[in-house]
């Protein structure tokens, strides 16, 4: 049985080596190029590509005598004849595509080579698969350009194989990626803006009014001095009080009026976006702004303006997330409108308000769950003025009646509090909605019991207790 074998065996290889020997070529390879191609005797090569690294050579051996070979473009590759059947070709400095011709007695053609000089990215891909880990990445040289192919884990990957091929080329433009991600990850970005104001306005001044008559001799005294901070009375609140004596009098005014303020903005927008793409949100409105005017006609653009957000999130090796955040809080003011008087005999006038913007902007590197606290907006603006007589309100005590006292303190405070969350999805059985088994309450129950909606359990579980107390939505 042994013997039967060994000589099947050694029959299918002289027909293998007898098939070789006299139709066949046969090449040699070394790395990613070809380093020899032996052409059997009266085999005809024909329009054969091969393909050789920059600066690189290949060895051609033919089965008969050469007698003519013809290089269409030197420049790009040299063939030397080294015998006449052994064909050394040199390729040069720069890519590029030639043909070679070997031909042999009586014209005869022997071979025709169509060959492309490319530059020899075996270095590259083995660095990139050294440096870049569970990477399956394939480089290839097309007209002196690099093209990378294949799947890595995470985008960082990606981008790291690119600086390498990009390095390599000497020029980011000469490398094009076509590396797949496999199943880019999803990120949740869970933010909360918070925001408080409080506002202190402060007004006191005395107006004074007198009239004294002596005979012939009338004098009239008015001291009604303004409030420059705030340009106007907060409240017509004040105490009044008349003296007068014969055909005299002296009135006197007094505002002391104060305003306290207190705002609070909070926003918790909940975003998802895909590794590498950028997630926007907004909440507020926009306002018309006129931007040009043509045959009576005006041109409207609108801006947006609230509560801003917008990221783009990279996973990277490890479970980190490289977070590029941008925030915005934007609000309507009258600080620094724009006023267009209209023409015509209307006189009708046009007010553009101002934005008011609080705007962040940062790129951080987290752990999937952590977070970071963008704060320190603060801002505290404070305006005093004193208005009234020259000279006689500088006096102590007494010039408090000729003068009135403004002022003003806005104080803001900001704060943005960021966290990345990696995400998995999960079963559509696992997701209740919010407005599931909800039914409004019958009239018997609203009247007589101020219920608004009717008790139901989530998936017709029993409930543990007895409740007692309002239930429903809450707002603090």
């Amino acid at each position: 049985m042994f013997g039967k074998v060994m000589r099947k065996g050694a029959i299918l290889m002289a027909m293998f080596a007898f098939t070789t020997g006299l139709f066949a070529e046969s090449v040699a390879w070394a790395g990613k190029y070809p380093r020899m191609i032996r052409i059997a005797p009266g085999r005809v090569m024909v329009n054969k590509p091969v393909k050789i690294g920059v600066n690189k050579s290949l060895i051609v051996e033919l089965g008969e005598n050469a007698a003519d070979v013809l290089v269409s473009n030197p420049k790009v590759a040299d063939a030397v004849v080294r015998s006449s059947r052994q064909i050394y070709i040199m390729a040069g400095e720069a890519p590029g595509q030639t043909n070679i011709f070997i031909f042999g007695k009586g014209g005869r053609r022997i071979a025709n080579l169509e060959l492309s000089v490319e530059l020899d990215v075996g270095d590259l891909q083995r660095s990139i698969a050294s440096h870049v880990r569970g990477a399956r990445v394939t480089a290839e040289s097309i007209n002196g350009s690099i093209v990378l192919s294949g799947t890595v884990p995470n985008p960082a990957d990606a981008k790291r194989a690119f600086d390498i091929a990009a390095r390599f080329a000497g020029d980011p433009a000469k490398v094009l990626s076509v590396i797949a991600i496999k199943g880019r990850q999803q990120v949740n970005l869970r933010v909360v803006i918070a925001e408080v104001q409080r506002n202190v306005i402060k007004q006191l001044g005395i107006d004074l009014a007198a009239k004294i008559s002596n005979g012939s001799f009338l004098s009239n005294l008015v001291s009604e001095n303004p409030f420059p901070v705030q340009g106007k009375v907060i409240s017509s609140s004040r105490i009044s009080a008349n003296v007068g004596f014969g055909g005299s009098y002296v009135a006197a005014q007094l505002r002391a009026l104060e305003q306290t303020g207190v705002m609070r903005t909070l926003a918790e927008p909940n975003l998802t976006a895909i590794s590498g793409e950028t997630a926007d949100f907004l909440v507020g409105g926009e306002f018309p702004v006129p931007v040009g005017r043509t045959d009576n006609q005006i041109t409207i653009e609108f801006k947006k303006y609230g509560i801003g957000l917008s990221f783009t999130p990279v996973v990277m090796s490890g479970g980190r997330i490289s977070l590029r955040v941008k925030t915005e809080v934007s609000e309507l003011t009258n600080d620094g409108a724009l006023q267009l008087q209209g023409g015509g005999d209307s006189g009708s006038s046009l007010t553009l308000p101002g934005l008011r913007v609080r705007r962040a902007e940062t790129t951080v590197e987290l752990p999937s769950g952590g977070s970071i606290v963008m704060a320190g907006l603060i801002k505290d603006d404070i305006r005093k003025a004193l208005s009234g007589w020259p000279g006689l309100m500088k006096l102590p005590v007494l010039g408090a009646l000729f003068k009135s006292h403004d002022y003003q303190r806005a104080q803001t405070e900001l704060a943005i509090f960021v966290t990345p969350i990696l995400v998995d999805p999960m079963a559509t059985s696992a997701i209740t909605r919010p407005d599931k088994n909800f039914a409004p309450a019958s009239d018997a129950a609203g009247i007589f019991l101020n219920r608004i909606n009717r008790m139901y359990r989530l998936n017709n579980g029993k409930g543990s207790g007895t409740y007692y107390g309002s239930y429903g939505f809450i707002y603090e």
